[in-house]
């Protein structure tokens, strides 16, 4: 049997990884700044997080959500405590797509409505609603075309948001935190702000999805955190579980749940949760989101001085270096000279940087030599 060939891949086959560097068959040793799209956020194989997923492993892996399990409770406290949303409620699922169908879901019962507001170049998941928010239309079959009601509007753009909003059949509005695929474009604070302030006066639940900037990527715990904005529902993934397959949902507790309103079999196990919970240890006790932000500083103060760049996009470690030209050929010279993995995005001018939390001014350093040499 052969498998579905849906994926462009290097050919580089990984067999091991540590901290910031992952390692072939061969042993080659390579820099990663990319953690598999954002995904790994304390490191490759971290310690901790060994310990505690294989700790659980021995007790006890898995069981549905039909038993009491204290470890939600666990995670759901720490999250809490990290996030600032403590007083909200978390319900549990497996991925970023999932995470977004069911904040949309929770929307239209939480109002009653079916319209949804996104945003040009999104990206919010390859599932039937959370594709229907997805600027995208290649990844569209046809059965996904129709779904709901979706106003597609310019990010940044408040005349736009206002005329669709008279319509008063509006149950939501998605953003991403910082648009991750669409290439680190992201809402400014004060229209954030603006955003908040009219969901609020229209009735209008204020998604915000982190499944790439949330978990300390921006140098907050998340991105919207930096306009000092709270959203109604927030969806999370790929940080949270530095590989292991766990998502979830923020809801404001103004929202009600009732039973079988939302319902998984996977989302929330006994595994996910201790990923997740040693995740936010970690993040707490070794202060990545104050290193995320001071990696940061330093990094984008050093990419401003390089030739060729046009534009540094994104915040904390969710960085994108944007030139006049494609990164195609930049990438892959990057990767097979200097052993170092980035990413793309759907903008073919910007190269994505989403290194662990954890890194250090010296380890990132062979990158901005890299670019010294590429770029001059």
């Amino acid at each position: 049997m052969d498998l579905f060939n849906v994926y462009p891949r290097f050919n580089i086959q990984l067999e091991r990884a540590s901290g910031v560097y992952v390692y072939d068959e061969k042993g080659t040793e390579y820099l990663d700044l990319y953690g598999g799209h954002g995904v790994i956020s304390i490191g490759h194989s971290h310690p901790h997080y060994v310990k505690s997923v294989s700790d659980q492993l021995n007790k006890i892996g898995f069981y549905s959500n039909s038993v009491l399990m204290p470890i939600q409770e666990q995670l759901a406290n720490k999250l809490g405590q990290l996030s600032g949303y403590d007083d909200y409620h978390l319900f549990l699922c497996n991925s970023g797509a999932e995470a977004n169908e069911n904040a949309l879901k929770v929307a239209s019962f939480h109002t009653g409505k079916n319209k949804v507001i996104a945003f040009k170049h999104s990206f919010h998941g390859r599932t039937e609603a959370a594709l229907n928010v997805t600027d995208n239309a290649k990844l569209k079959a046809p059965i996904n075309e129709s779904a709901f009601p979706v106003e597609l509007i310019d990010l940044n753009n408040k005349e736009q948001l206002l005329a669709v909003l008279k319509g008063n059949d509006v149950c939501a509005v998605i953003v991403e935190g910082i648009q991750g695929v669409g290439g680190l474009d992201m809402p400014t604070d004060e229209y954030l702000q603006f955003l908040e302030k009219e969901c609020k006066a229209n009735g209008v639940m204020l998604i915000l999805d982190e499944i790439q900037s949330g978990f300390g990527r921006s140098g907050k715990f998340f991105a919207h955190q930096h306009a000092g904005i709270k959203a109604d529902v927030i969806s999370m993934a790929k940080g949270m579980g530095n590989g292991f397959p766990v998502a979830g949902v923020l809801i404001n507790p103004q929202i009600q749940a009732s039973n079988g309103m939302l319902g998984t079999t996977f989302g929330g196990n006994h595994l996910a949760c201790a990923a997740a919970l040693s995740v936010l240890e970690v993040i707490e006790n070794e202060k990545l989101i104050e290193n995320a932000e001071a990696i940061s500083k330093q990094l984008i103060t050093e990419l401003k001085q390089l030739p060729k760049i046009k534009k540094i996009k994104g915040r904390g470690l969710m960085i994108g270096v944007e030139l006049d030209e494609p990164i195609s050929q930049l990438r892959s010279k990057i990767l097979n000279d200097y052993k170092i993995f980035t990413g793309n995005a759907s903008n073919p001018n910007v190269l994505r940087i989403l290194p662990p939390l954890g890194i250090t001014w010296e380890q990132i350093q062979p990158f901005i030599e890299a670019l010294k040499k590429e770029l001059s």
